[in-house]
């Protein structure tokens, strides 16, 4: 109960930090500010890093992508409590998509915690591949640990910070996951604990370059922009006012050559 509420304490401390404008940072403590994450856009993750798979097998960063893209989520399995609430927030929208593990995408958490092993990643895994319940999806499950230098390699590529406080024996870290490209390239970021289903679908469409999604979604993405700074879709007045301009256009097409027909059959 003690770490738990500790973990609620940071929790609430953090969300109540990122809304902080940049002047209030100063009253902060010093590894508080440390916490954040910084957005690299279009950065490359470095695919050659090494890690070990929920398996122990010895893997690399780049052995899971290439195909699909990739959900990448920065946790540590043992956290008392922000890293399950972000893996629950991350496997609620899953089972809300139609999307697939392992099919349009691929999941893949890499604990930032040293210490850990394969095991632990197992159970984890076992454990949202078990509430995910989509035969067939536990090839789209990934769940790695690694060396202090490979987590690093990764986590500063990513632009994900955070600091470890001994006395506690915890980790103080932000929320969110990350959307990434098949060749390794970040797409986009989502922060908080919950993740609106439609945001990443079409994070997920863009991602792969309308490799996956239907024809709505790419309409979708043609109306809707991410922004960055709230992490978001958001809708593009120009790009919807010329996708209703073309529809009205059509229909208008449609009934004067419905109309001209009628008046020749008369």
């Amino acid at each position: 109960m003690l770490k738990q509420g500790i973990g609620i304490l940071l929790f609430l401390t953090l969300g109540a930090w990122m809304a902080l404008p940049a002047s209030a940072e100063m009253s902060l403590p010093e590894p508080i500010k440390m916490v954040k994450i910084e957005q690299k856009l279009h950065g490359k993750l470095p695919l050659d890093t090494v890690f070990k798979d929920e398996s122990g097998r010895e893997v690399t960063l780049g052995d899971f992508f290439g195909r699909r893209p990739v959900i990448l989520v920065f946790v540590y399995y043992e956290c008392p409590m922000l890293c399950t609430l972000i893996l629950n927030g991350t496997l609620r929208t899953l089972r809300s998509m139609k999307f697939t593990t392992g099919k349009e995408f691929d999941v893949v958490a890499i604990s930032f915690d040293p210490e850990e092993t394969p095991d632990l990643a197992l159970d984890k895994k076992n454990n949202y591949v078990k509430q995910y319940n989509r035969p067939g999806s536990e090839g789209g499950w990934h769940f790695l640990t690694g060396s202090e230098a490979s987590i690093e390699k990764v986590t500063q590529a990513a632009g994900f910070n955070y600091v470890y406080d001994p006395e506690r024996d915890e980790y103080a870290h932000a929320s969110a996951l990350m959307v990434v490209t098949p060749e390794g390239m970040l797409s986009q970021y989502f922060y908080g604990i919950e993740y609106p289903a439609r945001d990443l679908r079409l994070a997920l469409v863009e991602a792969s370059k309308n490799k996956i999604g239907s024809l709505v979604d790419q309409i979708l993405l043609f109306c809707f922009h991410y922004n960055p700074i709230t992490g978001k879709y958001g809708f593009a007045i120009m790009s919807g006012l010329r996708i209703f301009g073309v529809l009205t256009v059509a229909f208008l097409a449609l009934y004067i050559v419905r109309m001209v027909r009628r008046e020749k059959m008369a």
